[in-house]
């Protein structure tokens, strides 16, 4: 069927996948069109959210220090075991860093949300940071609090993410995550890859990495020149705006 289509439209563009456009074209034979990240004409808002956000966490945000924060957020369909989610917690309480921790509603295996938490686990969380059921997430990264993200890395998470220049721990959970986490670590550079290491201590050593050490200091410098790059695009004269309106012409000659 992509074969016989008019064109291919991607939610990306150049500056984030050139040589995958050019082989797309190649393959295909067919005008591709690469007009994202595509939130940076429509911002969601709370109204087309899957969940109820809450909105206290950018107060509590506001109330942090600049890039402090690392953001959690494995998604809205990505499960896991409760045995991965506790060395999650685990792992976030034994960082010292501060965190905002988004466990969506049964997204852990056989359990409604936080009834996991040991009385001492949950009060040692609460010291350092704060656990939503949902968040308002665009603005969530846009905020001067945030420092990292923890990610399954679906599509729209990691361009939201590079946007806002908010550099990653990668744990992808399948299909084309897996792919997102690699390019999020060894194509770009601007994040961690922890494929299968939900396990004691990964997580903790990426998070102290990502946040603290001079790796994560160059990875940020890193996702800053990716972050200014991708900004162009969207802007006039940019890829995605010369691709949108190409791709207006298209329509017009079909």
């Amino acid at each position: 069927m992509t074969m016989r289509s008019s064109g291919l439209i991607f939610i990306s563009c150049e500056e984030v996948e050139k040589d995958s456009l050019t082989l797309s074209k190649d393959i295909f034979n067919v005008p591709v069109f690469a007009i994202g990240p595509f939130h940076s004409y429509f911002p969601a808002s709370s109204s087309s959210s899957l969940y109820k956000q809450d909105e206290t966490c950018l107060h509590w945000l506001d109330n942090q220090e600049d890039k402090s924060v690392l953001y959690v957020s494995l998604g809205s369909v990505v499960n896991i075991t409760k045995t991965e989610f506790l060395e999650i917690a685990w792992d976030l309480s034994n960082s010292k860093q501060r965190f905002l921790w988004v466990v969506r509603p049964g997204s852990v295996l056989g359990s409604e949300w936080n009834e996991l938490f040991s009385e001492g686990l949950l009060r040692s969380l609460e010291e350092k940071g704060k656990i939503v059921k949902w968040s308002p997430q665009q603005e969530v990264l846009a905020h001067r609090a945030v420092g990292g993200f923890v990610t399954h890395n679906g599509w729209n998470s990691t361009l939201e993410s590079i946007c806002e220049g908010v550099p990653m721990i990668c744990l992808p959970g399948g299909g084309d995550q897996m792919v997102n986490a690699r390019f999020v670590s060894d194509v770009w550079r601007v994040g961690i890859h922890l494929e299968g290491k939900i396990e004691r201590k990964e997580i903790e050593k990426a998070v102290r990495m990502l946040m603290v050490e001079s790796e994560g200091k160059r990875i940020r410098e890193r996702m800053n020149v990716l972050k200014d790059e991708v900004g162009r695009s969207v802007k006039d004269g940019g890829s995605s705006l010369r691709s949108i309106e190409t791709l207006m012409n298209h329509i017009r000659s079909l």
